[in-house]
C-alpha cells in the first residue's frame, strides 16, 4: 500500500500550505500467487457452510430494513452485542445501500467455538458501480446445530471501523456528491456537498478519462473517528483535512472510492482552501484507474496539485512559497523528489517542497508540451507493468525526451517561476 499526502493548512493570504497535510491511501490492486510448493490449499472447515448461512441472514436483515431478522444471526446470550448491533442498525436508517454482503474466507473451530475471517462488502445506491470491502474477524458458538455471532471486530490486519459504528448517520446528496456524517449538522454537510459539486466539474475539465464523474465523502465527529475509519493511529492524521482511499490500477468494474474529511482540518480552512483540497482529492477518484505501483508519487500528487490550482489564477509563489524559500537561498533542488520526500513522519517543509516540486513538474508538462501531453503522460506512465523504467518509456513515447532531460527543463522552470 502507498499512502500519499499534500496540504492542509491555510496562510492569511487565503491560500493553503502544506504545513499540514491531505492525502490518498492507494491500495494496489492485484493478488501475487505463488505456484503450489505446499500441495493443495486446506480443505474449508465443516463449520463454514453454517456460518456463511448464519451470516447471510444478517445481511438479509439489513437490506431488508428488519431488524428482528438482523438480530436473529446474534447469540441470544451476547447483551452488549445485541445492543451494539441494535443501535448500529439505527444508525444505518438512512444510508442508501443497493448492497450488503458477508463473505467467510476462512474458519478457525474449536469444538463448539469458531472464529472466522469475513470480508463485508457493500455498495452505495447510485454510487458505487462495485463493493467497497472491509475485512472482518467474527467470533462465533454453535447451539443446537446452529451458529451465532458473539463478537464482530475490525480484522486484526487492517481492518477499520466503519462510519455508522460511529453514531446515526446524517446523508446530504448533492449534484455531483453524497455526503455521509457522524456528529455533524446538515448546515455543514450541505456545505461540503457544494463544495464537492464543484471539484467534480473542475476535475472533468482536465482530466477526459472514464470515472464516475461523482464521489462519496465520509465525515467522522473528529480526528480520533477519522483514524478509526482509516484503521490506523490518529497522530499520523493530525492536520491532514482528507484522505481518500481506494485501489490503485483497478480493471473492469472499479472498487468504490471513499474521501474521509478531518472536520478540524478542513473547518480551519477557508473557501478557497476547501475547495482546492477537495478538488485535489477528487483527481484522485478520478485517476486512481489510470494510477499503478509504476506511478512516481511526484506524479500522482503533483497532478492532483496540477488540476486543483489549474483554474484558479494563483501564481507559482502563491502556490509553492516553501519551494521559492529554497530558491532564492540557493538551494535549487537537483531532482525530482522522490517517494520517500512524502513521508508526512519527516519535516514539514522538506515535504511541502516535495508537493510543490511534483506541482511544477506537472505544470512544466501542460505548459511546454500540453494539457493532453500531460494527461496522456500520466496514463503512459501508470500503464507500466513496473517502477523501473515507466517513467522513462513514457517520456521517450509521449514527450519525446529523457529523464535527464526533462529534469534539466524542471530545474530551468523552477528557477524561472520562482527565482
Amino acid at each position: 500500500m502507498a499512502g500519499q499526502r499534500r496540504i492542509a493548512g491555510e496562510r492569511q493570504s487565503g491560500h493553503p500550505t502544506r504545513r499540514g497535510v491531505l492525502g490518498t491511501v492507494l491500495g494496489i490492486s492485484g493478488v501475487l500467487l505463488v505456484p503450489g510448493c505446499s500441495g493443495a490449499p486446506p480443505a474449508p472447515d465443516a463449520a463454514t457452510p453454517a456460518i456463511q448461512r448464519a451470516l447471510d441472514g444478517r445481511a438479509a436483515g439489513i437490506l431488508g430494513r428488519d431488524e428482528d431478522a438482523y438480530l436473529a444471526a446474534l447469540d441470544p446470550a451476547a447483551t452488549r452485542l445485541r445492543a451494539d448491533a441494535r443501535a448500529e442498525f439505527a444508525h444505518l436508517a438512512g444510508v442508501p445501500l443497493s448492497s450488503w454482503a458477508y463473505r467467510v474466507t476462512g474458519v478457525e473451530r474449536s469444538g463448539a467455538r469458531a472464529t472466522a475471517q469475513v470480508e463485508l462488502r457493500y455498495r452505495l445506491a447510485g454510487y458505487d458501480d462495485a463493493p467497497v470491502s472491509t475485512p472482518r474477524e467474527v467470533s462465533l458458538t454453535e447451539h443446537t446445530g446452529r451458529w451465532y455471532v458473539t463478537g464482530d471486530r475490525p480484522a486484526p490486519d487492517g481492518g477499520a471501523q466503519q462510519l455508522w459504528q460511529q453514531g446515526p448517520v446524517r446523508v446530504v446528496r448533492g449534484a455531483h456528491c453524497l455526503v455521509l456524517g457522524v456528529g455533524q449538522t446538515t448546515t455543514r454537510l450541505r456545505a461540503i456537498a457544494a463544495t464537492a459539486d464543484l471539484a467534480v466539474p473542475a476535475v472533468d475539465d482536465a482530466w477526459t478519462g472514464a470515472w464516475a464523474h461523482r464521489v462519496v465523502l465520509l465525515v467522522p465527529r473528529s480526528l480520533t473517528a477519522m483514524a478509526a475509519l482509516l484503521g490506523a493511529p490518529e497522530d499520523g492524521y493530525r492536520g491532514i483535512a482528507a484522505v481518500t482511499t481506494g485501489e490503485t490500477g483497478a480493471s473492469g468494474a472499479s472498487p468504490a472510492d471513499r474521501v474521509t474529511v478531518n472536520p478540524a482540518a478542513y473547518g480551519a480552512l477557508g473557501d478557497f482552501g476547501q475547495r482546492v483540497v477537495l478538488t485535489h482529492e477528487t483527481t484522485h477518484v478520478a485517476t486512481r484507474t489510470a494510477t499503478s505501483s509504476a506511478t512516481p508519487t511526484w506524479l500522482s500528487e503533483g497532478f492532483a496539485d496540477w488540476v486543483a490550482y489549474r483554474a484558479t489564477g494563483r501564481t507559482a509563489a502563491e502556490i509553492a512559497p516553501e519551494l521559492q524559500r529554497a530558491v532564492r537561498r540557493g538551494d535549487l533542488p537537483a531532482a525530482l523528489p522522490g517517494n520517500d520526500a512524502f513521508s508526512f513522519s519527516g519535516d514539514a517543509d522538506t515535504l511541502a517542497r516535495a508537493y510543490e516540486s511534483g506541482w511544477l513538474a506537472c505544470e512544466l508538462i501542460a505548459h511546454h508540451w500540453g494539457e493532453k501531453r500531460l494527461t496522456a503522460f500520466y496514463r503512459a506512465v501508470g500503464a507500466g507493468r513496473q517502477p523501473d523504467g515507466a517513467v522513462e518509456k513514457a517520456m521517450n513515447d509521449v514527450l519525446s525526451t529523457t529523464p535527464d532531460d526533462f529534469t534539466a527543463r524542471w530545474r530551468a522552470y523552477v528557477r524561472e517561476r520562482l527565482g
